[in-house]
């Protein structure tokens, strides 16, 4: 009878696995530290300016909204200087908000198409020329624009403004009810539209030319049209980019104070009708009423300006939340 013996084998020797990659990502070099370090350094720095920017408005505003006898979110009146004091932000909140939306709303369409067209439609002849004239409109300063829309622009949206009232002012927000020189909410917004112009469309302009060519030779060879190509490929590769562009130049609208304080004829009544004179908005107002007042009156406009800056780290902040979101949904479906 045989009997079967069993022989052990070793097991293979398992494959030897990679490490995993380290955080840093330094070579150990001396100019990769230095590098490094600075670089760390300079994020700290960043954080630790902005986080003292925010406790100095916030410890004047304190000062200031301590001594305040009415609502200052709910307040009309701007007279700090009064006995007892009163201001509120609740005009300059309006004007902020509705100035920068009817930026945002004509703008924005229109910064999207001359991208589209600098990217995808225009000769290299005629597309680095009109790229030029747009990066170039992009650096100039806002009291230039403030001064062409004081001079020119004005003058000129009086026969819109007319215009709108005869025949939308069923709409209720281009009813003119108070007549008088266009230096009104539709007025700023048209010419921070103006401004951010240029801004939107030279960041939307370099992300349409960031596409994969191969995604679009893709869709011609399954016979897209050039529409369908950008509608397909483009846009929503692009999206995400034109989402920060916009909020690019809504940052400039909220904050923007030498053109609007040259056009605007500042009020502190909230009407929703656009084309009556007056308005406010935060910048416009600390610009106007930052020299002649005294120094509790500085308070005043340094909470209206931590107001402004909280205002502007939600907008950032939501923008950053909307392209993470799409992020994640791009990944999930690919």
């Amino acid at each position: 009878m045989a009997s079967t013996t069993s022989i052990d084998t070793p097991p293979p020797p398992r494959a030897p696995q990679a490490e995993p990659p380290s955080a840093s990502t330094s070579t150990g070099r001396a100019g990769d530290k230095i590098f490094s370090g600075l670089s760390k350094g300079s994020g700290i720095l960043l954080l630790v300016i902005m986080a003292s920017i925010a406790g100095f408005l916030a410890y004047r505003a304190a000062i200031a909204i301590s001594k305040d006898e009415g609502n200052f979110l709910t307040t009309f009146d701007w007279n700090p200087s009064a006995s007892p004091p009163v201001f509120g932000i609740a005009v300059l909140l309006f004007g902020t908000v509705v100035s920068s939306i009817i930026a945002m709303v004509i703008a924005v369409p229109i910064a999207v198409g001359i991208a589209l067209f600098i990217s995808h439609y225009a000769p290299r002849r005629l597309a680095a020329p009109v790229a030029y004239v747009v990066d170039l409109l992009a650096a100039v300063p806002s009291i230039i624009y403030g001064i062409w829309g004081a001079l020119v622009l004005v003058p000129y949206l009086d026969g819109l403004n007319s215009w709108l009232d005869q025949y939308f002012a069923w709409t209720y927000i281009f009813d003119q009810t108070q007549p008088g020189v266009a230096r009104n909410m539709l007025t700023v917004g048209i010419l921070l539209a103006i401004m951010i112009l240029p801004i939107v469309t030279s960041v939307s302009r370099e992300v349409f030319l960031q596409v994969p060519r191969m995604n679009e030779e893709a869709a011609l060879a399954l016979g897209a049209t050039r529409w369908e190509v950008i509608r397909l490929s483009v846009l929503p590769f692009g999206r995400s980019g034109v989402i920060s562009a916009s909020m690019l130049g809504l940052g400039r609208a909220l904050g923007e104070t030498m053109a609007v304080a040259t056009v605007l004829s500042p009020n502190y009544l909230i009407s929703l009708h656009l084309l009556d004179p007056g308005g406010g908005t935060f910048a416009q107002n600390i610009a106007a009423k930052f020299d002649e007042a005294d120094e509790f009156g500085r308070d005043a406009l340094i909470a209206s300006g931590l107001v402004l800056f909280v205002l502007t780290l939600l907008v950032n902040g939501a923008a950053r939340l909307i392209i993470a979101r799409r992020k994640e949904y791009s990944g999930a479906n690919a």
